[in-house]
């Protein structure tokens, strides 16, 4: 009687992942309740069968088309925000460099040299609580503009929290076509690595950018100690509110933060993951970003079979990346394209569903940014 219950486990799971794999294939959601079946896959067949379903459904909705982005760290350290992964706060004792808002020549060097490698888009960052109407805002302007001069490589910016409107609209105007702000983690589990601003200030930050035209890069980090079920819901809150750019960072514990001696997640967890999250965001791009060389090693092959659409190359802000030169060979031996021009041109923001008139993209509201 228990090797008939074991064989029938064994054939209603990957019965189950097709069934939702499926219905995403076909123009539909998975609910929360199904995502956390997912995230709470234990065996290692039954995440390669997951795995293999996130492969297909990148597949169905990107083809072979991989997204290649870099950052330019504009501003470092001396961060007034106490994150608990961040070796740029000014809280913690790291080593990390120190410099105020970068001249035009290293800039402008970041967007040659992505130019020369194929890189569809340069992000500029900068390490300070966020940006608001004055001199420093001209400045940043002007970047941006410099870098849309320069050529094919798209200007975007991660520049903290946004204080109003009329920043978010400078910004626009100035050709900014993207910016990241990661939620970082679950709403629950955010007061967890950060005090200084909350989920709300970020979620208003986004809120601004919508409204001012502007598509949104916004992801998180796992591994800091959150639960699957955080991990579920942070995917649940980019469905939301529309990232069209979702980059999945991997805890690389930095000495003298907070989070140093973190364990580390086994790399079929991460892998689990971002087919996880691929499920649930179906026609988004998902980045892998940071800490993927140190947490995946020989693996970091896999993260396309899991569902990962677009790849952070270069270096970090303040971490060391494989170089660019064996990123592209990967992805050539894969048999992927770097080649991608841009966004999805029905990628409106909205969660990712065909239900056109329920589900139409909306801006956070007051209430929510509350």
């Amino acid at each position: 009687m228990s090797a008939a219950k074991v064989d029938a486990n064994v054939s209603e799971i990957p019965a189950r992942i097709a069934e939702l794999g499926q219905r995403v294939l076909d123009g539909g959601q998975v609910a929360r309740e199904e995502a956390l079946e997912l995230f709470a896959l234990e065996d290692s067949a039954d995440i390669h069968t997951l795995l293999s379903w996130g492969n297909r459904i990148r597949e169905h909705y990107k083809g072979n088309k991989i997204h290649l982005c870099s950052i330019v760290n504009a501003k470092a350290g001396a961060c007034s925000e106490n994150c608990s992964f961040c070796s740029q706060s000014a809280a913690y004792q790291t080593g990390s460099p120190r410099y105020s808002f970068v001249d035009p020549e290293p800039v402008a060097e970041a967007g040659e040299e992505a130019n020369r490698n194929g890189v569809t888009a340069v992000g500029l960052v900068a390490a300070w609580r966020g940006l608001k109407e004055g001199p420093m805002l001209d400045e940043v302007c002007d970047r941006i503009r410099e870098m849309k001069d320069q050529g094919q490589t798209r200007p975007d910016a991660s520049l903290g929290l946004i204080e109003s409107q009329e920043v978010a609209n400078r910004l626009k105007e100035a050709g900014l076509e993207c910016y990241g702000h990661n939620l970082e983690s679950s709403e629950r589990f955010f007061p967890e690595h950060c005090t200084t601003h909350t989920f709300e200030d970020r979620l208003r930050t986004i809120g601004f950018l919508k409204k001012a035209g502007i598509k949104i890069c916004s992801g998180g980090i796992i591994g800091m100690g959150e639960t699957r079920e955080d991990r579920c819901d942070l995917a649940m809150s980019l469905r939301e509110i529309g990232a069209s750019v979702v980059p999945v960072n991997i805890l690389n514990p930095i000495e003298g933060t907070p989070l140093a001696e973190q364990e580390p997640l086994p790399p079929l967890e991460i892998l689990k993951t971002i087919a996880c999250f691929r499920f649930i965001l179906p026609r988004k791009e998902i980045m892998i970003a940071g800490g993927r060389t140190v947490n995946l090693r020989d693996l970091q092959c896999m993260v396309f079979q899991a569902g990962a659409s677009a790849l952070m190359v270069g270096n970090y802000l303040t971490t060391l990346n494989q170089p660019v030169e064996k990123d592209l060979q990967m992805l050539r031996d894969l048999g992927l394209d770097p080649d991608w021009t841009e966004f999805d041109p029905n990628d409106a923001g909205g969660c990712g569903c065909d239900e056109k008139e329920s589900c139409a993209p909306t801006e956070v509201s007051e209430t929510v940014m509350a």
